[in-house]
């Protein structure tokens, strides 16, 4: 009996062995549940992604509150900030370095924020900087204010005192003005001539230039009026203008043309008619005597009284009267 190693071409039963419709099952078995598997990963791996897009929203959305906290005080800063510049428009010196510090903090903390990546705990330090700071220059804002009103109130009271010392002044100055002015008007006054010894004499003149004194109208060629200015301390030296004013007896001013008769001006008078008018020297503090011939343009004398006044300085310094008589038969 021999034996081949190659099968027959006629398939042998198989008894207790697998069939190909059993290894199918095998195959669909082992790939379903590959399949389940590889589902069941998916699923698995989609819950993770899941928990870890929902950790990475929570952690975002964390950050992103922070942020806007971080943003919502830096913003509540630069309220401050822009009232404080609002109120204080210009500062100066020490107050001036301080808010160039404050600008300066503030772009590092805008340009921080400005980035994607922003490192808050920085930002937040950074503004909380930024808060002490603008604190302190409001504090000291503040004290300058009190110091200021401190000032402006001193300033007020110095105004009001300076007020009435000015007010006092004016006042020293008008008292000052008016005394002046008295003064000028008693020195003025007190400078005024005064004319005393008036004498008033009728002088008769004969053929030989003898003459004589006497008292009828007829008789007198001239009225010799004599009188002494008396001594003034305050009068200046230097010529002296003197006003004779001469009334006749029918109670009118005389005037004489040809002596340059005109009017004056006087103190308590107004204008006044002058007949002649006199230029004299006069030396301070002494005596002067003055005398002078008065003839009518006629020549003649009516009988009555003259009345003969004397001015100077717009003030009459004295005044005297003559009478002329009308003669007799031998006289």
């Amino acid at each position: 009996m021999s034996y081949s190693n190659y099968p027959s071409s006629t398939s042998p039963e198989n008894t207790g062995g697998s069939s190909p419709n059993d290894n199918r099952k095998l195959i669909y078995g082992i790939l379903i549940a590959a399949l389940v598997g590889t589902w069941g990963y998916i699923l698995f791996d989609k819950n993770k992604s899941s928990e870890k897009i929902n950790e990475l929203t929570t952690q975002y959305t964390a950050a992103d509150s922070s942020r806007s906290a971080v943003e919502l005080e830096y913003n509540d800063a630069l309220a401050r900030m822009d009232s404080l510049t609002g109120s204080n428009t210009k500062l100066s010196g020490e107050l001036a370095a301080r808010k160039s510090q404050i600008d300066s903090l503030k772009n590092n903390i805008k340009n921080e924020l400005a980035k994607k990546d922003a490192d808050l705990k920085k930002v937040h330090q950074m503004v909380a900087q930024l808060n002490g700071k603008i604190t302190d220059l409001l504090t000291q804002i503040d004290q300058l204010k009190q110091e200021n009103q401190t000032l402006i109130t001193a300033n007020q009271d110095l105004t009001t005192q300076r007020d009435t010392v000015t007010a006092q002044k004016t006042r020293v100055e008008q008292t000052l003005t008016q005394t002046e002015a008295d003064k000028e008007h008693v020195e003025d006054v007190g400078s005024t001539l005064h004319a005393s010894n008036i004498n008033i004499a009728a002088i008769d003149i004969k053929g030989s230039g003898k003459e004589k004194v006497t008292t009828t109208a007829k008789r007198t060629d001239v009225l010799r009026i004599s009188f002494d200015l008396d001594e003034n301390r305050i009068a200046p030296s230097g010529s002296k203008e003197l006003y004779v004013c001469v009334t006749g007896p029918d109670g009118h001013p005389i005037t004489i043309p040809a002596n340059g008769s005109g009017t004056f001006t006087t103190r308590d008078e107004g204008d006044k008619v002058f007949t002649n008018k006199l230029d004299v020297q006069y030396e301070q503090g002494k005596r002067l005597p003055v005398s002078f011939d008065w003839k009518p343009e006629t020549g003649k004398y009516q009988t009555g009284d003259y009345k003969i006044e004397i001015y100077q300085n717009g003030y009459k310094i004295g005044e005297g009267t003559k009478e002329l008589k009308k003669g007799g038969l031998f006289s």
